[in-house]
């Protein structure tokens, strides 16, 4: 398995992936447990590792019946871009709007919402880098993907210990939750401790 990038060895073939693929989405919701953090009553952050990413392209590939291994590299290239880089922290974030009729409008309320997303460790504010190419002068998607690159203190702070929290300060959503330890040790985990994240791989595929 690669240090550094999910690979067509760590694929499961087709006919291995659907016999075995329910087990595998029971796991792979444990393991988002201490993975996903929710800001308010309609944001939601899913920070991304090695077994996020792998599931996601996993199920493409399932659904999409891909088999070529030129598009099956195109994949695990879409998707392996959500991982993680050095001292750094990855996440999904949704805008859930649970009313059809307001999803418009609720939306286009929170435009600009790129330059509102920001975690604090320990006093010590970590904004968020989006994605581009998702919000344009109408309308914004419900989906984005977003970076937070930590300084040097920012980082040794949160793996000896400071506490983390999920901010949004846009006018027309405000809220600041502190991340749970055990999201908040997981996440440590990920930067302290890269053969860590492979093995939640590991049990996500394999049990």
């Amino acid at each position: 398995m690669s240090a550094d990038a999910i690979g067509l060895d760590d694929l499961l073939g087709r006919e291995r992936y659907g016999a075995e693929r329910a087990a595998i989405r029971r796991r792979l919701i444990e393991h988002k447990r201490n993975r996903r953090v929710a800001v308010g009553d309609r944001i939601s952050l899913l920070f991304e590792d090695c077994a996020t990413v792998w599931y996601q392209t996993q199920e493409m590939l399932w659904v999409e019946h891909i088999t070529d291994l030129d598009a099956v590299r195109d994949e695990l290239a879409v998707y392996g871009a959500l991982l993680p880089g050095a001292s750094e922290l990855s996440a999904t974030l949704l805008i859930e709007i649970t009313e059809q009729a307001r999803i418009r409008e609720e939306l286009q309320q929170l435009r600009g919402l790129d330059r509102h997303v920001w975690l604090d460790v320990a006093g010590e504010r970590v904004p968020g880098v989006f994605e581009e190419g998702r919000e344009s002068e109408t309308k914004l998607s419900a989906v984005q993907y977003v970076r937070f690159p930590l300084s040097e203190s920012a980082h040794a702070r949160l793996v000896e210990g400071a506490p983390l929290a999920v901010a949004v300060d846009h006018p027309a959503y405000r809220c600041e939750t502190p991340v749970a330890e055990a999201v908040r040790q997981s996440l440590v985990r990920d930067l302290s401790d890269a053969e860590a994240a492979w093995a939640a791989l590991r049990w996500v595929r394999d049990g």
